[in-house]
């Protein structure tokens, strides 16, 4: 394995414990799995991934997109402005687009194509479900929105495309949050991205279809930061709204979770234990041991598409 870290549950590597977990007719190869910070022209993933896993501002770490993925990782964050005519990656606005290279094709679309084709289909060999992609956009709404939808249209045969028919699965599930455009969305006959929902949209009758995920800050919802026993209100408040959010077969994430080593393990312990479907995250190596250690199914997602799909978009 190189010198990558060796994550445990009972003396196995994360990558070791997944390919048994899976089953051995799931035929996931381990010999594939490139070491920590390896420089191969092909940095493709082996390994299915950790599905509670989500990276935010992704973008941030030192190799976007590939940290994540080495990592396990089932869903990483982008901030996009339209900057010139290209959608750009970046936490503020870039005064100027050209010459960057920090475009959202450069760092996320294309990288994720090239790992599609050489995974036959999925962004982790053999691996059934999606990864999301969660675009932040910043800049002005329905602008933004157009070129990222314009975008996206490139790379359909690798995301799960929404229409009258419902969901064609995909490989990658791209979610807009931020500045989302939500009338220009719904009025849409097809559409390469869902909409990211807030606690407010619960129990409306938006379709699973336009709003996949439902995402919330923690802090403006909740008091307990993590010292102490986390109150038992809060505790049913948050069981309740992922029980809410699945019964509609929508995802839940909470952004601003503490981050401080002392306090966010015990964070993470209640999302988990409430079925949180993203814990979100900036410290990658941390996450994956708390959830390689505490998941009882680390690769398995706790809510698919209720409608008969299509095929994976391929």
């Amino acid at each position: 394995m190189g010198k990558e870290r060796q994550a445990t549950r009972g003396g196995m590597s994360r990558r070791e414990f997944l390919y048994i977990s899976a089953g051995a007719g799931v035929g996931v190869s381990l010999s594939g799995v490139l070491p920590r910070n390896a420089k191969a022209a092909s940095e493709s993933t082996s390994a299915l991934g950790l599905e509670r896993a989500h990276a935010h501002n992704d973008y941030e770490h030192d190799r976007p997109l590939f940290d994540a993925l080495e990592h396990g990782f089932k869903s990483v964050e982008a901030d996009v402005w339209l900057v010139d005519g290209q959608l750009i990656v970046s936490h503020e606005r870039p005064v100027e687009a050209l010459g960057t290279g920090r475009t959202l094709s450069s760092l996320y679309l294309e990288p994720l194509q090239r790992e599609v084709s050489r995974n036959r289909g999925s962004v982790y060999q053999n691996d059934p479900d999606y990864l999301t992609l969660l675009v932040d956009i910043k800049s002005e709404a329905q602008p933004t929105y157009r070129a990222l939808h314009e975008e996206l249209g490139r790379y359909k045969r690798m995301l799960s495309v929404f229409g009258p028919w419902g969901v064609r699965d995909g490989a990658v599930t791209v979610v807009v949050s931020g500045n989302r455009p939500r009338e220009l969305m719904s009025g849409q006959r097809i559409r390469y991205a869902g909409y990211d929902g807030r606690l407010d949209d619960l129990g409306t009758s938006a379709s699973q279809t336009f709003m996949p995920l439902i995402s919330d800050n923690w802090r403006e919802n909740f008091t307990w930061q993590g010292v102490g026993p986390m109150p038992a209100g809060e505790r049913e408040k948050l069981r309740s709204i992922v029980q809410t959010a699945h019964g509609n077969g929508r995802r839940v994430r909470f952004y601003a979770t503490p981050e401080l080593p002392e306090t966010r393990e015990a964070v993470w312990e209640e999302l988990l234990a409430a079925r949180v479907d993203y814990i979100n995250t900036d410290h990658l190596e941390a996450l994956e041991a708390f959830l390689v250690q505490n998941d009882v199914q680390p690769d398995t997602p706790y809510v698919s598409w209720q409608v008969p799909a299509g095929g994976r978009g391929r």
